[in-house]
């Protein structure tokens, strides 16, 4: 057996409170994607290492390729300095039985409180986050169960809610990449000024179309922007409209409402080519309150009619109840060389950027372009 380290007080650490004045410990470091599992190796093969793979590391269905949802790398440690080289990962999981006598279960219990560490015992409880616990931006999760077998299916039966939690932080961290390249904050201030919505747009992408067109008596809007690099085509549209009530906006409404305006505006090189959805492929749409109002998320894989192309896409479609408007915006992108999970959670971030105006008034409109 391993000889159990002796885990100082620098181990059982005392959270740093960030006062007003920010917190300027040194940023956990590590690749987007990349999680770091922190278990005896003995166990690496364990229901519970299984339960890991099969939760962060199972495949994304709605990404052509379906890459893992996160790169899982499992770690031991046998010295202090090995478990400080460990401790500056960005996205971390401790992971043992409660009753575990390696390392890896020395330094579970140090973490956690006598409650906490009795809650387990008594299968209360097995997930315990820690935010910025070792170094800051940094994403800590502390598993632990009654036994080998009763943590695994504890992970398993909250999958969902473990990975989502990552998701998310990812996610926030895309946000802050993306905008400290720089962002076009004249053009987000001109369409809000003029529209009544909002979102901050990066600083190389390039306005496309942007029109107003009737159809049925029913004023609606159309914006496209683009991104165009070599091998990694992005583009961006927004389509908006007023709308008395939201209670026909449902999953199919908005499969139906996404392919006629792709169908419509987003249209490929060649005769009658058009991007659709690939519904031979898994999509998954999520409803939720987004900003006080309905929104749903739509995530899947466009292909283009009479053309050899796919990719995958990002929707998001929310309803302002207080100016009734139903607002669209959809990311997507055509890049078959590109691992394209890390520009999935770029769109999810970028398009949780909007808000919309909800004083805006429906002659208001009329008022600003004549201004």
């Amino acid at each position: 057996m391993k000889s159990v380290l002796k885990l100082s007080v620098l181990i059982i650490l005392v959270a740093v409170w960030v006062g007003c004045e920010g917190d300027y410990r040194q940023k956990a470091r590590g690749s987007f994607g990349e999680l770091v599992v922190i278990m005896d190796s003995t166990q690496f093969e364990s229901e519970t290492a299984k339960a890991l793979r099969e939760t962060f590391g199972g495949w994304i269905q709605t990404i052509p390729g379906k890459p893992p949802r996160f790169d899982l790398r499992f770690q031991d440690f046998n010295t202090n300095q090995q478990l400080e080289y460990l401790k500056r990962y960005r996205n971390l999981i401790v992971a043992a039985p409660i009753n575990d006598t390696t390392n890896t279960g020395e330094l579970l219990r140090a973490l956690l409180s006598d409650e906490i560490e009795q809650q387990v015992r008594e299968g209360e409880s097995f997930a315990f986050p820690l935010k910025n616990h070792w170094y800051r931006d940094q994403w800590l999760l502390l598993l632990s169960g009654q036994s080998d077998s009763t943590l695994a299916e504890q992970i398993r039966n909250s999958q969902e809610t473990l990975t989502n939690n990552l998701i998310d932080k990812e996610i926030q961290r895309y946000t802050q990449e993306i905008y400290d390249r720089g962002e076009q904050v004249a053009l987000a201030d001109s369409i809000w000024q003029t529209e009544g919505w909002r979102m901050r747009i990066q600083h190389d992408w390039i306005k496309n179309i942007d029109t107003t067109y009737t159809t049925n008596g029913q004023k609606q809007h159309f914006m496209t922007m683009r991104r165009p690099l070599p091998e990694n085509d992005r583009w961006f549209w927004m389509w908006w409209r007023e709308m008395d009530d939201a209670t026909h906006i449902d999953e199919d409404w908005i499969n139906t409402k996404r392919d006629s305006l792709n169908e419509q505006w987003i249209r490929g090189s060649r005769e009658k080519s058009y991007v659709t959805t690939a519904y031979n492929r898994p999509h998954d749409t999520e409803q939720f309150t987004y900003n006080s109002d309905l929104a749903f998320e739509t995530l899947g894989v466009w292909t283009m009619t009479n053309d050899a192309m796919a990719g995958p896409f990002v929707n998001l479609t929310v309803y302002d109840e207080e100016s009734q408007r139903v607002f669209m915006l959809e990311f997507a992108q055509f890049a078959p060389k590109y691992n394209k999970r890390r520009f999935v959670r770029q769109f999810r971030a970028m398009i949780r950027t909007f808000k919309s105006d909800s004083t805006w008034q429906r002659d208001q409109e009329n008022i600003a372009s004549e201004e």
